[in-house]
C-alpha cells in the first residue's frame, strides 16, 4: 500500500512539474537582407551602411544589399521598414534625427520609437562645421562676425533636423541671423562648400572627410564638447566662446516593430565580429566614423532621451515644426 502510494506521488509530480524550456532556435537570413537608408547616396549614413554591409558579407548566409530611399527627411525610407514583416530581411539605418522628426514634422505616419524595433547603435556622429578655403574667415569668431556684419546673408547649411538645430542654435546664441539651407545629405551639401556656393555647414565627420586632403574646406569647430579624434586641432564650439554647446548624433541599426529577439541574437554578434576586424577598423577611421557599437536595451535609452531633449526644446520654442 505504502509502495502504490509512493509510485502515485511520483506520477503526480511528473504530471506537475514544467516542461524544460525550449532554446530559442538559432535565426539565420534565408534571401538577401534589405538594408534601407532613407537619405540620399553618399553621404554618411550612406558610406557607413554601405562598409558594414561589405564586412557582414562573410559572416552572414546571405548578404545586406544597401538600399536609398531618400526623401520626407527620412520619413519615406523608414515608413518602408515599419511596414515590413518582421522577420530580419527588411533593416534600417537611421540617424539620430529618426527621434527628433516627432517634433520637427506637422504628421508622422508611424512612431519613431514604439514602431521600430532597437537593434544596435552603430556610431557616434560628431558635427563638423565646414567651410570653403576661399571664405573671408578662418575660424567660428571670424565666421560669426562676418554673420553679424551681414545678417542674413550667410546661410548655413544643414542635412537633417541636428544639424539644422545645430546651426540654428549656435546662431540663437551668439544673437546672429543665418538662415539654414536644407539638404538631402552631406554628399551635396560638402560638394557645395567646395565649390564656394555655400558658406558654412554642419555635417558628420564621415561626410567631411573625403574632401580635407583637397585644400578647398577648412573646419571651423566640432558640435561636442571634446574635440574629435579625426580632427584633433579643431577646436569646439565651447573652446571658441559659446559656453555648455554639446550636441552630437548617432547612426542606429533599426527593424520593423515585432522583430523576434533572435534576429538581434544573430545580427548583433555579428556586427562585434566585423569591429573587431581590424580592416573594418582602419576603414571607417579613414571614413571619420567613431565607432559605438552598443546593444537594442542602450540603443533605446539613447532614444528615449532623444525625444526628452527634443520635447524639452520644442517646448522652449528653440525648435519649430515645419509648414
Amino acid at each position: 500500500m505504502r509502495r502504490r502510494t509512493l509510485f502515485a506521488l511520483f506520477a503526480l509530480a511528473a504530471i506537475a512539474a514544467p516542461l524544460p524550456l525550449r532554446a530559442q532556435p538559432r535565426w539565420e537570413p534565408t534571401r538577401p537582407i534589405r538594408l534601407i537608408v532613407p537619405y540620399a547616396a553618399s553621404g554618411g549614413t550612406d558610406l557607413l551602411a554601405r562598409a558594414l554591409a561589405e564586412a557582414l558579407r562573410p559572416l552572414l548566409p546571405q548578404p545586406v544589399v544597401v538600399e536609398n530611399r531618400a526623401g520626407g527627411a527620412g520619413v519615406i525610407g523608414t515608413e518602408v521598414v515599419v511596414r515590413a514583416e518582421p522577420d530580419g530581411h527588411t533593416l534600417l539605418a537611421v540617424v539620430s534625427t529618426h527621434v527628433a522628426n516627432r517634433v520637427f514634422l506637422p504628421q508622422m505616419p508611424y512612431d519613431p520609437i514604439r514602431d521600430v524595433t532597437p537593434i544596435a547603435m552603430l556610431s557616434r556622429n560628431t558635427m563638423v562645421l565646414g567651410a570653403g578655403a576661399a571664405q573671408p574667415f578662418t575660424d567660428l569668431r571670424g565666421m560669426l562676425a562676418h554673420a553679424r556684419a551681414n545678417p542674413g546673408r550667410v546661410g548655413t547649411g544643414s542635412t537633417e533636423a541636428l544639424s539644422s538645430f545645430i546651426g540654428q542654435e549656435l546662431a540663437r546664441r551668439a544673437g546672429v541671423e543665418m538662415p539654414d539651407v536644407a539638404y538631402r545629405s552631406g554628399g551635396p551639401l560638402m560638394n557645395d562648400i567646395v565649390a564656394g556656393h555655400l558658406p558654412v555647414g554642419w555635417t558628420s565627420t564621415v561626410s567631411a572627410m573625403p574632401h580635407m586632403g583637397t585644400g578647398r574646406v577648412r573646419l571651423l569647430a566640432v558640435s561636442t564638447a571634446t574635440r574629435s579624434p579625426f580632427f584633433p586641432d579643431v577646436p569646439t564650439v565651447q573652446e571658441q566662446g559659446v559656453a555648455e554647446f554639446d550636441l552630437a548624433g548617432w547612426v542606429a541599426l533599426l527593424g520593423p516593430p515585432r522583430l523576434p529577439e533572435a534576429v538581434a541574437g544573430r545580427l548583433l554578434p555579428a556586427l562585434e565580429q566585423a569591429y573587431a576586424d581590424p580592416a573594418l577598423g582602419e576603414r571607417l577611421k579613414a571614413m571619420g566614423v567613431e565607432r559605438d557599437l552598443r546593444p537594442g536595451p542602450a540603443l533605446l535609452a539613447a532614444m528615449q532621451r532623444e525625444d526628452r531633449i527634443w520635447t524639452e526644446a520644442a517646448a522652449r520654442g528653440h525648435v519649430r515644426p515645419q509648414q
